[in-house]
């Protein structure tokens, strides 16, 4: 059993009323949340889930550690390029951006942010799912916003996403489910401009990276390959995972399309925030850079920091380094602040206003229920 198979009153997101008590609920006569595996056995009982069991504790172990490496390998190079730097002159790079270069970093964050709220309404239509549209694109920016600073996301996010869709009538399994998916739209987004950028701009990028052209090349194509092996392999027939016990349905091709482009939409966007700022006359074409940026918040993201914090930074200094280093690192400061900084600020106060006005819907209800119990009986 699945998310996406199952009848047409478990696929409706609107909420009951349970027992005339006025509490929204899920639509789970099991009273358990559909596409849930069978309990699983004992693994004392069961040697087989015992090895599974250890491989799955090793993995994560190898992966922990891998992400610890590679943080503290980036902060140190970090470290270093920027030892050069004094305050004043990333004071002065900090300062030095138009209000045009500013605006117009703005505008793409807008962009980029409109973009992600559409991952949230894809992974709501293949779960079959009806959520209005504005608490789609809350849920998802405010979710999304927190977790670029906070770290975590499945954690951060996802606590973001219950607090917000739960109030609609969505149980737990489906929010964990909505946010799987919306991660397929990110990835498929980045693999499908990350394997062009590097097929087309080979040759620049093998300058910036000291990389050669075939090498490049191949990445991309290897990349692409993936891509385009995944849109094939959903499109045979349903296919479905497994995460933690719970078996979801992907996508087919057509919203595997529609989220590929989605995905790709902001990741440009996102890129181009930082492209903007960078210093005049830099001389890198944006599909050059944009495989930079996609590289750079890969890495960000394998390092668990949050937003790739240090990471990010390393990367695109390093693969910036002929151009001033504290022009970029003045662009990059510049883009935490708008990217980053600016949306979780807004986030934090429509959160704020969502629960004042959550309350303020609640309370009128409550009301005659409190004077009723209130007045005395004759």
């Amino acid at each position: 059993m699945n998310f996406a198979t199952q009848d047409n009153n478990l696929a409706q997101a609107k909420p009951l009323r349970d027992g005339g008590t006025g509490t929204p609920r899920d639509e789970d006569p099991a009273g358990q949340d559909p596409g849930r595996d069978p309990a699983p056995q004992d693994p004392q009982q069961d040697p087989q889930a015992a090895r599974q069991a250890r491989h799955r504790r090793r993995y994560a172990w190898i992966g922990t550690l891998a992400s610890v490496v590679l943080f503290v390998i980036s902060l140190g190079v970090l470290g270093k390029l920027v030892s050069t730097v004094t305050w004043a002159e990333l004071r002065t790079a900090f300062l030095a951006a138009t209000p045009n270069q500013i605006g117009v970093a703005i505008a793409l964050v807008v962009v980029s942010y409109l973009f992600l709220t559409c991952y949230d309404a894809l992974a709501l239509r293949q779960l079959k799912l009806k959520v209005p549209y504005r608490t789609t694109a809350l849920a998802s920016f405010t979710s999304y916003a927190v977790s670029f600073n906070l770290g975590f996301p499945l954690l951060t996010a996802g606590t973001v996403r219950y607090w917000i869709y739960s109030g609609q009538g969505l149980s737990p399994g489906r929010i964990a489910a909505l946010t799987i998916v919306a991660g397929f739209t990110f990835w498929l987004g980045m693999g499908a401009v990350l394997g062009i950028s590097l097929i087309r701009e080979a040759e620049p990028l093998s300058h910036l990276t000291y990389t050669s052209v075939l090498f490049n090349q191949g990445l991309g194509l290897a990349t692409l390959a993936a891509v385009v092996a995944y849109l094939a392999w959903v499109s045979v027939k349903r296919r479905s995972v497994k995460v933690r016990g719970w078996r979801l349905e992907l996508p087919g091709l057509k919203l595997s399309l529609s989220q590929m482009l989605v995905g790709a939409g902001d990741v440009c966007a996102a890129a181009g925030v930082l492209y903007v700022l960078l210093p005049a006359g830099h001389g890198v074409s944006f599909e050059a850079f944009v495989a930079i940026y996609v590289l750079a918040a890969m890495l960000g993201i394998a390092s668990h920091a949050p937003g790739g914090l240090g990471v990010f930074e390393a990367t695109v200094l390093l693969a910036l380094s002929g151009l001033p280093r504290e022009s970029v690192l003045g662009a990059l400061l510049l883009f935490r602040v708008c990217y980053y900084l600016i949306p979780f600020v807004v986030a934090l106060a429509a959160l704020g206003a969502y629960e004042i006005a959550k309350r303020a819907r609640l309370t009128p209800r409550e009301a005659p229920d409190d004077d009723a119990e209130s007045e005395p009986t004759s």
